[in-house]
């Protein structure tokens, strides 16, 4: 993987620049759509790639392994292949799952014992094995597998949990250099800062995770109920501690305003379900504000879902139409919505590659969140 910066906006940290993989080139910022199972729900692949424009997507290691499994995917010929996919991918390491399973797992020194959400079988997580697992998925882009603390965690613990972070990640590291990718294209591993919203625990995260080298960089543990205004403050703070020649990471992140300002402070990678999940459930995220479409005042409205972006979707199907779809409970209202919110993101980032080329990032900045954040 390469990585190299294009441009930096003179008003802020906002960065532009372009990931090489041997799947393609990825233009940052980006948004990265979350296809969890090996599918980005009610949206196809030929969809993401001639209406959305994605140009990475997500895989997740925890679900992957459980179904179909990795022998499966391994006699698939990876990933890509299984599912129809010849562009770039990351897999997350699953330690966002296991933290969501916090009743039916424990973690130990080794790794992390967990019950499958599925049939309640036993799984134990290494960090060894789960850059098994990653290399036979064959994703472009792999994680280290971290513990990410619950919001809020007293400080004892939080350092404790990121200290269990960078031993697994050592682990991790050594275990990458120890095997070789399955399918002929090279692999880079992304490790993952921890420190819940303590800064000097953050600083020290930032700053062993940076020793480490690696192709990029991750910021997790945020966007799990802090203030918005503290996951800001976490990631600035990581940002200076993390060096500009590779690519930035912050996991699970976010609304379009949350996306924005975390451009601000020199992020260049973002994924997050919302724009499918609330798209699902009737929001919609338009160049106007945010729209739900179940309301009855878009009942007669003939008007484009929004023609402000390029998207043959949203420039087609009208509000009323899409509002009628959902209130006769249509499958096809969930692909529109997914697809319409999905092409709203990725044309936001777009937008604001731009305006960090054109050297007016932080001013359009401020004059687009106020228009995002309202109600219409």
């Amino acid at each position: 993987m390469d990585f190299q910066l294009t441009a930096t906006d003179p008003g802020s940290s906002a960065r532009a620049g372009v990931i090489t993989t041997d799947h393609g080139q990825i233009e940052t910022p980006i948004f990265m759509p979350v296809g969890t199972v090996g599918s980005v729900k009610a949206v196809t692949q030929t969809q993401l790639k001639q209406e959305v424009d994605a140009q990475i997507i997500l895989g997740n290691t925890y679900h992957l392994y459980l179904r179909p499994g990795t022998g499966i995917l391994e006699q698939a010929g990876g990933l890509h292949k299984f599912m129809g996919w010849d562009r770039p991918i990351l897999t997350d390491s699953g330690g966002y799952q296991v933290f969501s399973l916090a009743a039916n797992r424990k973690l130990t020194e080794d790794g992390a014992m967990f019950q499958s959400h599925i049939d309640g079988s036993r799984h134990l997580f290494t960090p060894e094995k789960v850059i098994e697992i990653e290399r036979t998925i064959g994703a472009d882009i792999i994680m280290a597998f971290d513990e990410c603390p619950p919001y809020p965690s007293d400080y004892a613990y939080a350092k404790k949990s990121m200290e269990l972070t960078h031993r697994w990640l050592a682990r991790c590291v050594k275990h990458m250099g120890n095997t070789e990718p399955k399918y002929g294209h090279t692999q880079s591993l992304f490790p993952i800062i921890q420190g819940s919203t303590y800064k000097d625990l953050r600083i020290a995260s930032s700053e062993f995770i940076a020793g480490m080298e690696c192709d990029g960089n991750a910021i997790g543990g945020l966007s799990v109920g802090e203030p918005e205004e503290m996951m800001y403050e976490m990631c600035a703070l990581c940002c200076e501690h993390l060096p500009a020649d590779k690519p930035r990471y912050l996991m699970g992140v976010g609304t379009p305003w949350n996306i924005l300002e975390n451009i601000t402070l020199g992020i260049d990678m973002f994924d997050c379900v919302m724009p499918t999940r609330n798209g699902r459930n009737g929001m919609l995220f338009t160049s106007k504000g945010v729209i739900n479409i179940k309301n009855k005042k878009w009942e007669a409205d003939f008007n484009p879902l929004d023609d402000g972006i390029d998207c043959p979707t949203s420039n087609y199907y009208t509000k009323a139409y899409l509002r009628h779809l959902f209130v006769a409970g249509e499958f096809l209202a969930l692909t529109i919505a997914s697809i319409h919110n999905l092409a709203f993101y990725l044309h936001l980032v777009k937008q604001a590659r731009a305006h960090i080329l054109l050297g007016d990032y932080n001013s359009w900045k401020n004059e687009m969140i106020p228009v995002l954040k309202t109600r219409l």
